[in-house]
């Protein structure tokens, strides 16, 4: 039987911010970065008791609120899926925030990511829907 975990972040996807360093040269990531990256492993950590040993497959929707200035046929086309996300943050770099957050906790390491799919959507509530499945084929 292939095990499926999946879960909700509530509130603004967070993309992966760059590494900062200190004047002694020592990198380190940034606040806001490592704070959603602990929100995804806590939330992971209650679907998935231990980390998976097999290949994974893993799908991320990033879901953005309609910004309150649309006026509302724009508003409806957002919502309907005809008009895309298409602004700032990247996709890459939320999935790196959420796979990086999952790492240790859904699966033992990323690397075991054999297959990704991702998408930023509009919705009524901002959020990402997070689904692991193990890859056996």
């Amino acid at each position: 039987m292939t095990a499926t975990i999946a879960f909700t972040v509530p509130g603004n996807p967070v993309p992966k911010g760059r590494p900062r360093f200190t004047r002694q040269g020592r990198t380190y990531t940034p606040a806001k970065t490592k704070t959603y990256e602990e929100q995804v492993a806590v939330l992971a950590r209650a679907v998935c008791p231990e980390p998976l040993k097999t290949p994974v497959a893993v799908l991320v929707t990033a879901v953005f609120p309609v910004p309150l200035t649309y006026h509302k046929k724009r508003r409806e086309a957002c919502l309907s899926g005809s008009e895309r996300h298409t602004k700032r943050p990247d996709l890459d770099n939320i999935v790196k925030a959420v796979t990086d957050g999952m790492n240790g906790v859904v699966y033992g390491d990323d690397s075991q990511i054999v297959r990704l799919v991702a998408n930023k959507v509009y919705g009524t509530d901002a959020m990402v829907e997070v689904l692991v499945k193990e890859e056996l084929q």
